[in-house]
């Protein structure tokens, strides 16, 4: 039996009902299970619901509750996006007045069942058979089958004419090359053909690695880059129109966009701030913010100025609230000594330290055990950084406990 027909046995009432009795599964319990299911079923039937089960699971903390219904490959489990983001783009699409969209390389169907959601109607093509079972089964499982229309073909093969919008998710792992794709050109399909695509379309969004380099970005387009949660998860380029209202795109931007809550910050082409002394508070950018290359914007918000010109650290002599940058109050600036730290902790009592680090080659993990906190109560949070080109060490707390 092959992956498909697996995979259309679990579909089937007696792959259904196992599924239902793993529902709540415990991997720990797995080779006990196995055996038992094994006296009454097909083994390649328990064998394919235990793994089903096992990827329900992982995939929780992308998909949440909807996780316990859907169906997942592995690759689909890694390469799919996260609901909170597929979601906010969805959003985006549909505030631009985007009604029908092409998703090319759709895998499982996330970012299909997030369009549908927002009243996009969906065609959904991947070359992956097996993913595209998934992605029919998932838009059943979810009452959206009516919205997405899920098809099997090459993507570069697809006319997308008379669609609103398109979007493409190029693949970024490769078994062949070990792993992760870093170099855009190398995504299947490559960036350049997913770019020429995009500029067919009336509005186009293509999602890639969060890393590439700025100057592989086509400048007739917006990069978004979005965290969740404070780690940042992905790009998004945008094709479209300059056009007013909400969703708006404007060729050339960076954009930083901040979930769950959905701060988001259009650059304004700013030069890089100029370094001074570190003020009574340090400002940590979101990780958005720094691969959007909007620490500048950032610092102006906050009247603030770099720590070091090479650091993205910020630094500023009030407390200004944003929701671009997480505030400390910075109590001690001190040149990078072990010894005199592990004093300084031990005669304050601190017994709790999160260790931070940024332009340093100290491990926060090397320290902490240099350090042999003891059993104080009070807590503090450590910056391994450098400070007008010198190695130092930054004590202080998040704004969120100051007195």
């Amino acid at each position: 039996m092959n992956d498909l027909d697996t995979f259309s046995a679990l579909l089937a009432p007696e792959g259904q009902s196992l599924l239902a009795e793993l529902r709540d599964h415990d991997p720990a319990d797995e080779l006990a299970a196995a055996t038992r299911l094994r006296r009454e079923h097909p083994a390649p039937l328990v064998s394919a619901a235990l793994g089903q089960a096992r990827l329900r699971q992982r995939a929780v903390a992308k998909f949440g509750a909807d996780a316990r219904l859907m169906y997942f490959t592995p690759n689909g489990v890694e390469q799919s996006t996260r609901a909170t983001v597929a979601a906010h783009r969805a959003e985006r699409l549909a505030a631009l007045g985007v009604r029908t969209l092409a998703d090319l390389c759709c895998g499982i169907g996330g970012d299909a069942l997030a369009l549908a959601r927002a009243g996009i109607r969906v065609l959904a093509v991947d070359r992956d058979p097996l993913a595209c079972a998934a992605a029919r089964a998932n838009a059943e499982a979810l009452g959206l089958a009516e919205l997405i229309e899920v098809r099997c073909a090459d993507v570069t093969e697809v006319d997308t004419a008379g669609y609103d919008a398109v979007f493409v998710d190029p693949a970024r792992r490769s078994k062949a090359r070990g792993g992760r794709i870093f170099d855009p050109e190398a995504y299947s399909p490559p960036l350049s053909w997913a770019v020429e695509a995009a500029r067919k379309a009336p509005v186009a969004a293509l999602k890639i690695a969060p890393g590439v380099p700025h100057d592989a970005l086509p400048e007739d387009a917006e990069t978004e880059w979005i965290s969740d949660g404070g780690d940042v998860k992905e790009a998004v380029v945008w094709f479209g129109a300059a056009q007013g209202g909400a969703g708006r795109i404007t060729p050339g931007g960076r954009r930083a966009t901040l979930l769950p809550a959905g701060d988001s910050l259009l650059g304004a082409g700013l030069p890089d701030p100029e370094p001074g002394p570190v003020g009574d508070w340090l400002y940590e950018p979101d990780g958005a913010v720094i691969r959007a290359h909007l620490v500048a914007d950032v610092a102006r918000q906050i009247d603030g100025r770099l720590i070091d010109p090479t650091i993205a650290y910020l630094t500023a002599d009030r407390l200004v609230e944003t929701p671009y940058a997480t505030a400390y109050a910075i109590t001690d600036v001190l040149p990078f000594h072990v010894k005199k730290l592990k004093a300084l902790l031990r005669e304050r009592e601190v017994g709790i330290a999160v260790i931070k680090k940024r332009g340093s080659a100290v491990e926060p993990e090397e320290l902490r055990k240099k350090l042999k906190l003891g059993g104080g109560r009070k807590s503090c949070t450590i910056f391994l950084t450098r400070v007008a080109g010198a190695p130092s060490m930054l004590l202080g707390h998040p704004a969120a406990d100051a007195p």
